[in-house]
């Protein structure tokens, strides 16, 4: 396994009462699931329309992308404004 960091902003940041958490973990679907169990629903309905970036681009592999020890797993939910 492989301690990563949880990046999280805007809305993600507000559903989970935190901007960062460090987890054990081998791949980003992973990561999320930990995330989805921890935060709970109103974090996981954020999650369902955010970005989510491994290292500043986006997972190959999507949920199956393998992390190492150190990346950071990012969820930028989409940002609204004018």
């Amino acid at each position: 396994m492989a301690r990563v960091s949880l990046r999280l902003f805007a809305a993600a940041r507000e559903a989970a009462g935190t901007s960062s958490i460090t987890l054990d973990h081998e791949t980003v679907g992973e990561v999320l699931d930990d995330a989805r169990s921890r935060f709970g629903p109103e974090f996981s309905a954020v999650l369902a329309g955010s970005r989510v970036w491994l290292d500043g681009d986006e997972p190959a592999a999507g949920d199956a992308t393998p992390v190492s020890e150190g990346s950071e797993v990012a969820v930028l939910p989409p940002v609204s404004g004018g």
